[in-house]
């Protein structure tokens, strides 16, 4: 069980850091907008994408520096525009009674979830090149269970976090709240989107 739990350990500490799916994991738990929904969802691709890392795909996708690339601008592109509806919202306020508007439908979050796990670059890091790389050093035998481990610590912390960030909402019925909260998520959307796109525009200039 040595893997199992070193696959835990490795793909906690990666999933765990602050990202764009994190952040918008974290502000649909605080409105209570489908958190169940959100942390299946969240789980389900990142065992997909932890699966294909340590089945070996990983040394195909890093073989295409035409797929990474196009990859970088779309998830850059996209975490741009996200970060404006976040930064809209910052602007606008609004309280857990006031801003009904602010929520997804159920179908606009799945595709909202959907949209920041695929494409954000930093996940197919994560999972198919860093958790993918390391078990590739293993026994067969070991690979999977050390996927397995990195699979239960990336399901634990996304039901963990939807889940228990609607312990926050009574603190979020101040439009003060919301306001650091959205400025917050877009922030660590366009910090993501530049870290991605900075290197590509300095190759273009």
């Amino acid at each position: 069980m040595f893997s199992f739990f070193q696959g835990m350990g490795i793909g906690g500490v990666l999933i765990i850091a602050i990202g764009a799916q994190n952040a918008f994991v974290l502000s649909q738990g605080v409105r209570r907008n489908y958190p169940l929904q959100t942390a299946i969802v969240c789980s389900f691709c990142d065992s997909a994408l932890i699966l294909i890392g340590v089945s070996g795909v990983a040394a195909l996708v890093a073989s295409n520096p035409q797929l990474a690339n196009l990859a970088t601008w779309f998830g850059g592109l996209f975490l741009l525009w996200y970060g404006g509806r976040s930064f809209r919202s910052a602007l606008h306020g609004g309280s857990m009674a006031a801003n009904p508007g602010s929520t997804l439908s159920r179908r606009k979050l799945l595709w909202a979830t959907l949209a920041l796990t695929f494409l954000n670059p930093h996940v197919y890091l994560d999972t198919i090149v860093l958790i993918g790389g390391v078990s590739g050093q293993l026994a067969l035998s070991e690979r999977y269970l050390f996927g397995a481990g990195a699979i239960s610590a990336s399901t634990l912390w996304f039901f963990s976090l939807s889940l228990g960030a609607g312990l926050l909402a009574p603190l979020f019925r101040k439009p003060l709240a919301w306001r650091c909260l959205d400025g917050f998520v877009c922030l660590t959307m366009w910090g993501i989107a530049l870290s991605l796109l900075w290197p590509e525009l300095q190759q273009l200039l």
